[in-house]
């Protein structure tokens, strides 16, 4: 990146592949001759491209449909909309029970329902399968949690939370906003890599991360999605994805099928620099994925931190409250699949302990 006249090594991005420069991406985009979409998608707004589009998604994700919307923070709203109602449909109502660290888009889109929310500790399934056990028989659970999480990089545990729905009754939302494009066949997905997309209800798709394109997706039965459409005012009352975005969508979906070495070489990348930080005495969280925490504590550590990378060339987010909880500032570090070798060396070589605050 440019800035002010300088040019910097960014590791503060979402674009884990490099999409968002494909030129293939870009042509498609080009081809489309018109620039916005013109009302919603229920009015004048679902053009061909935004049909071809959904239909790519669906079958991306193994789903029978999805729907675009123009952000993935619409998108979890509208989701969450959709199940307030079904909810409000049964005979007991509904809850919501979401994961502490769930992000901020999901927890807001519950705020505004009037349907009760307990969280429970990040990751924690114990604390889970006691509200599922003593939730009323009549009552729909609705469990919500990230795939991976946006700010720790860490995943769920999903292979416990579909063993819990062996035994109990709830629906899952999953939000695969920082797995998509990252994990499984095709970057179809943490759950797909697992072989746990059947324990997912609905999926939650960012189209603005690692596909490099713009908005996001909800993915899951036709009747969820046609109740989406007739129940989710984020959907409803929001113009449709515009048909060079939803176009840029598609070819960016093949762009995984045909050149899967994006996706080997950014899971490569974050396995390598996570050795590398721990070996320069870091204390990472657990994970894999290409989202990797420095955790400094006070906002101050965190703020020099950056300022020192940054006047090395490398630009790395300062992550604070309200974002992360208060203690836990920190360096968020992202990487991509089109970072070289030398890069990578670069940011290795900045973090270590002769670098105040960060060890």
């Amino acid at each position: 990146m440019e800035i002010a006249g300088r040019r910097y090594v960014q590791f503060c991005g979402n674009d884990y592949l490099g999409l968002s420069f494909h030129p293939q991406i870009i042509a498609a985009m080009g081809e489309v001759h018109q620039a916005g979409a013109t009302a919603s998608a229920l009015i004048t707004g679902l053009s061909p491209e935004l049909v071809a589009a959904q239909s790519a998604v669906a079958q991306w994700k193994s789903t029978a449909s999805a729907l675009l919307l123009p952000s993935g923070y619409q998108a979890n709203h509208a989701a969450v909309q959709t199940l307030t109602v079904l909810a409000k449909q049964s005979a007991g109502g509904g809850r919501f029970l979401i994961d502490k660290l769930s992000h901020a888009s999901l927890l807001d889109a519950i705020g505004a329902t009037a349907l009760p929310l307990r969280v429970f500790p990040h990751n924690g399934i114990a604390k889970l399968k006691r509200l599922l056990d003593d939730a009323p028989a009549d009552q729909l659970q609705i469990v919500i949690t990230e795939s991976i999480f946006s700010m720790d990089g860490d995943a769920a545990d999903l292979p416990a939370i579909a063993e819990l729905k062996r035994t109990h009754d709830f629906v899952l939302l999953l939000d695969e906003a920082h797995a998509s494009g990252v994990y499984g066949p095709s970057g179809a997905g943490y759950a797909a890599e697992l072989g746990l997309s059947a324990a997912v209800d609905v999926s939650v798709v960012t189209l603005s991360k690692a596909l490099g394109c713009m908005g996001g997706a909800v993915c899951g039965s036709d009747d969820f999605c046609q109740a989406v459409a007739n129940f989710g005012r984020a959907y409803i009352y929001s113009t449709g994805v515009a048909p060079a975005i939803a176009s840029a969508v598609t070819a960016a979906l093949n762009v995984l099928k045909c050149e899967p070495h994006r996706q080997q070489r950014v899971r490569a990348l974050a396995k390598q620099v996570r050795q590398s930080l721990r070996a320069a005495g870091c204390d990472l969280p657990a994970g894999d994925s290409p989202i990797i925490p420095i955790i400094l504590g006070s906002e101050d550590a965190a703020l020099n931190a950056a300022a020192q990378l940054r006047e090395a060339g490398i630009l790395v987010a300062a992550v604070r409250p309200p974002t992360v909880p208060r203690g836990s500032s920190r360096l968020r570090i992202t990487l991509c699949s089109e970072h070289t070798d030398e890069q990578i060396a670069l940011l290795c070589r900045h973090i270590a302990p002769g670098m105040t605050g960060v060890i």
